[in-house]
């Protein structure tokens, strides 16, 4: 039960019904017996900013913040940590001494995310990323400090792709959404960002069989956490890392802010949060 002094945080985004981000979060409350409370909030593009501004002044802490809203999260912010300027994105933002800190903590959670599965070592590889958004901004700048050799961007928006291979430049090359399966035919590494394939959403229908074996294939959707996409890799014999692990290890870094507390991310946490995910 919480107190008329409970620290707050939410999730912002449009839909957000999808999102579950109060339930792991809830799940840390819960075990460190804090009193406190993380609610998801539905904010359209256009009322974005009137909502941050009011939050403080109703006691959140902070909030993170998914689709649409992270490069409009960045612009707001007073200050704003390496990687949410290296990205021109925000995933967090901190209210504190009436001023809003921007952080992106889904550059490591992405990376985390690889480690995991085996997958984390991208040296000279050539990767496709799908998206062109705030969550593959943070994909790219992570694949970057891994060393790939090249990022071949795909966006049904074309100007959207060249907008954002123009801010990383160099390794970064923008491609037609039509030449996708013909990417896939040099790339190691495949990162899907966009909500294709996402419960609710258009699928992703994109033939796998170029790839290269031993190939990966990333879809940072979690529900359904067996996307088409990975369950198409997985049957080529390809890795298949789903989007949970990267929504797990982005979380820690912005409850210790709001909280003052560190929680960690166990199997057992993992396991919670699939049976959910699968109805169990």
């Amino acid at each position: 039960m919480i107190s008329g002094r409970a620290k707050l945080a939410g999730v912002l985004g449009w839909p957000i019904a999808h999102s579950l981000s109060p339930t792991l979060h809830g799940h840390w409350i819960e075990k460190l017996s804090l009193d406190a409370a993380y609610v998801p909030l539905a904010v359209r593009e256009e009322d974005f900013e009137t909502v941050v501004a009011a939050l403080p002044r109703m006691g959140f802490r902070g909030v993170n913040v998914t689709l649409p809203h992270k490069e409009a999260a960045l612009r707001l912010a007073d200050t704003a940590d390496d990687a949410a300027r290296a990205c021109g994105a925000a995933n967090t933002l901190v209210f504190a001494r009436g001023r809003v800190h921007a952080m992106n903590t889904d550059v490591a959670g992405f990376l985390a995310s690889l480690d995991e599965a085996g997958a984390g070592d991208l040296d000279g590889m050539r990767v496709t990323v799908l998206g062109a958004g705030g969550a593959a901004r943070a994909v790219i700048h992570g694949l970057l400090t891994r060393s790939v050799s090249e990022i071949l961007l795909c966006n049904r928006t074309a100007a959207k792709a060249e907008g954002l291979a123009a801010f990383f430049g160099g390794k970064v090359r923008p491609v037609a959404w039509d030449t996708t399966t013909s990417a896939l035919g040099s790339s190691q590494v495949l990162v899907n960002t966009t909500k294709l394939g996402m419960a609710g959403e258009q699928p992703l229908d994109l033939d796998l069989a170029a790839m290269p074996a031993g190939g990966v294939v990333v879809d940072i959707v979690y529900r359904p956490l067996e996307t088409g996409l990975l369950a198409r890799a997985r049957a080529r014999g390809l890795t298949a890392v789903d989007g949970l692990g990267m929504l797990l290890h982005q979380a820690v870094p912005g409850f210790r802010a709001w909280f003052d507390v560190e929680p960690r991310v166990t199997p057992a946490l993992r396991a919670h949060l699939v049976g959910l995910l699968e109805g169990g």
